[in-house]
């Protein structure tokens, strides 16, 4: 790892490092360690564990939480002053069960595009271990573990990178448009980079925003100024009261843009070449990009009118209201055929379900 991959993972998490053996550190796995010398980022992953356990509680709380006197009503002769909550303890224990569990991590080290920067053995590479979930959940916490050592605990510039990798709005309301995401993928899809990304903080001076996307100065409170930048996109800035506010505002600005000009992707774009002997596959990558739960397949032996055994296997996907079906001598053949044909129907119709 050099110098400028170390540059660019730091711009990839929204955190500059002081010491920047720490941030390779979390990319070091036991396996090269033990054939290298030096530390690995297992101590790391254990203090990050922690950490991100403490800032998702604080996001939650901030996110549907204030203290009685924040609210309208509150008469401080009368009331107590006491933190109230939107939702109750089995809630909160619900969504921060989602933002922190294993797949939520190993997608997000995924989508950034940072498992390709681990540090392992030979052995590791052969069997491809950086493709593991809970290698990817591992390497999440190790650098939020580098982050706390090296800005001694600052648990809002670590909370900063949390939300800058994790972004967990649009966890918690995944109901809404995602920009950042969305801008993001569509950026990786055509470019093969992620957009660029520049934070500066507003001291009553604001640069002009001529030229850019969504151009007009921000209130009094939005101190903090974000650029978003993708190869073949206008740049467009976003301000805000945090950064993410501001990064969210930016990305907006960029999703307007692509929806207005009509080179929004849509799910027929996330497969180059529909094919029968890659149905399976390619169901399963619409599935993993959000377009519908995981297909499931039901698979029966049966018998022709002459005693022949063949397999029957349907398709069923929970957000489809029709399932597709095959027959074959070859179980496997079956179920790729009943594969393509939902795949055929999805890429036809499944916005209009």
């Amino acid at each position: 790892m050099d110098r400028n991959d170390l540059s660019k993972i730091q711009q990839i998490i929204g955190f500059n490092f002081k010491n920047l053996d720490l941030l390779q550190q979390a990319f070091v796995r036991r396996s090269y360690s033990n054939e290298h010398g030096g530390e690995n980022n297992e101590v790391l992953e254990f203090i990050g564990d922690k950490i991100l356990d403490f800032v998702v509680v604080k996001i939650l709380s901030e996110e549907f939480g204030s203290l009685a006197s924040e609210g309208d009503g509150y008469n401080p002769n009368e009331d107590f002053n006491e933190f109230v909550s939107e939702y109750q303890e089995n809630k909160l224990s619900e969504i921060k069960k989602r933002l922190v569990e294993k797949d939520t991590l190993a997608n997000c080290i995924d989508d950034l595009g940072l498992a390709e920067y681990l540090i392992m053995s030979q052995g590791d590479q052969n069997n491809h271990v950086q493709e593991s979930p809970s290698v990817m959940e591992d390497l999440f916490e190790a650098i939020l573990g580098a982050e706390a050592i090296d800005s001694n605990y600052d648990i809002p510039r670590i909370q900063d990178s949390v939300v800058f990798m994790l972004n967990p709005k649009a966890i918690i309301f995944d109901d809404e448009i995602n920009y950042i995401q969305e801008v993001q993928d569509w950026s990786l899809r055509r470019t093969g980079k992620l957009p660029e990304r520049e934070f500066n903080e507003n001291y009553g001076y604001y640069s002009s925003s001529i030229g850019l996307l969504n151009p007009h100065l921000p209130g009094w409170n939005k101190k903090h100024t974000c650029y978003v930048t993708v190869d073949g996109v206008k740049k467009a800035v976003g301000y805000g009261v945090t950064k993410v506010m501001a990064h969210e505002e930016a990305a907006k600005a960029i999703y307007d843009y692509l929806e207005a000009n009509n080179i929004l992707y849509n799910i027929r774009d996330e497969i180059d070449n529909p094919s029968l002997n890659m149905a399976i596959n390619q169901l399963e990558t619409l599935s993993r990009r959000g377009y519908f739960s995981l297909p499931e397949y039901e698979a029966k032996e049966l018998h022709d009118n002459n005693g022949n055994p063949f397999w029957h296997v349907e398709c069923h996907i929970d957000e489809v209201k029709y399932y597709f079906d095959a027959d074959s001598s070859s179980k496997k053949k079956a179920k790729k055929k009943a594969a393509y044909e939902m795949l055929e129907y999805v890429l036809d119709n499944y916005e209009e379900d």
